[in-house]
């Protein structure tokens, strides 16, 4: 009989100095689930240099399950001692809970190195009916299917009380006093994200006129898809020097939304359509602003989800059918601007995250 664990759930994580989406949320939702179950949980750190193998091993042993929350940082840099952590968990017959957000619009050598983490959990956790139909459909991983459930994502940001000024705030309130039109685009940008689909609204709506100002609040991810170039590209080519803005890296939530409060509009022009697993529309959404995106895929994307469901319901977010063209979306801008805003409730972001807890927790 082996001891009992003194925890319900080890988290794998990158440490506090990770900042990144992914860690953010692995953070949060360790959190969250303390505030349910004090003293549940614990965590182990694993970058280049953190997480021995006698570490993962002793760490692993002190808790019922491992919870694993792909990547854990840029995954090139990090992709033994997760799969370690994991494989040891199997070999000590500790549950594995393996959180994955997404999958046909990675890389595909990411996906490849993602492949031994879905054989060893015992239960893969997803936010998309469409990324688990994108698995189901991927002869490599599809008899993963049975190991799926669906929990409802939250936003890994909260509007503060207040804001904090920046140089580009000041620069987006001198645009909108020159008559600009700015209509913003929140997160990491990356090919699934079709940032380059948004600069072709922009020229859509200066062809118009109306002088449009389109502002990336977030940096690009460095790959192998030479995202930044082709975008640079992309700008020169349909006139838009100038126009376009993307912010870099910004270190706090409270920047974040000095900015996101100066933009006129959001919009997220998606080939897969909008999918329950996209937290920057969460974010945006919080700002009060309008937001403009395209239409789901699949009608029970939000089944599981009715917090995101509400918000599609109430008008905070705003549908263009698949298939549509950038004069499609440049005409649902400019009529979201003309009506009235929105009624801004409350935004329970302590609930969002009891949600996400309370979903995982019954996966423990």
């Amino acid at each position: 009989m082996r001891e009992k664990s003194r925890y319900r759930a080890l988290f794998l994580g990158a440490g506090p100095q990770m900042h990144c989406g992914v860690g953010q949320f692995t953070r949060l939702l360790q959190e969250a689930i303390e505030k349910i179950d004090p003293g549940a949980t614990t965590s182990v750190t694993l970058t280049q240099t953190d997480g021995t193998a006698a570490e993962v091993w002793r760490a692993v042993g002190s808790a019922d399950s491992v919870v694993c929350n792909l990547p854990i940082v840029a995954w090139k840099r990090v992709l033994a001692r997760p799969l370690l952590a994991l494989a040891i968990a199997r070999l000590r017959r500790r549950k594995t809970v393996l959180v994955q957000h997404e999958w046909a619009g990675l890389n595909w050598m990411r996906r490849i190195s993602y492949i031994p983490a879905l054989w060893l959990a015992d239960t893969i956790v997803m936010f998309s009916p469409l990324v688990r139909r994108e698995l189901a459909d991927d002869p490599l991983v599809r008899r993963m299917i049975g190991k799926c459930v669906l929990a409802p994502l939250p936003p890994n940001i909260a509007a503060p009380a207040g804001i904090e000024d920046s140089r580009l705030r000041h620069r987006l309130i001198a645009a909108r006093g020159d008559g600009r039109l700015i209509v913003g685009h929140f997160g990491s940008l990356y090919p699934g994200k079709q940032p380059n689909a948004l600069l072709e609204i922009g020229a859509a709506l200066k062809e118009r006129g109306l002088k449009p100002l389109i502002v990336y609040v977030g940096s690009f991810i460095r790959g192998v898809d030479n995202i930044e170039e082709k975008f640079d590209a992309r700008v020169r080519e349909l006139g838009l020097k100038g126009d376009v803005i993307v912010s870099g890296f910004v270190a706090s939530d409270h920047e974040v939304f000095g900015l996101l409060c100066e933009i006129d509009a959001f919009c997220y022009p998606l080939d897969e359509g909008l999918t329950a697993r996209r937290s920057s529309v969460l974010a945006c959404v919080q700002s009060g602003r309008p937001l403009i995106v395209t239409g789901p895929a699949l009608p029970e994307e939000f089944d599981h989800h009715p917090r995101f469901r509400e918000l599609i319901d109430r008008g905070a977010i705003l549908m263009v059918p698949r298939g549509s063209n950038s004069a499609d979306y440049a005409d649902r801008i400019v009529s979201a601007l003309k009506r009235p805003r929105v009624h801004n409730l409350p935004f329970d972001f302590d609930g969002w995250w009891s949600d996400v807890a309370n979903a995982i927790r019954a996966q423990l």
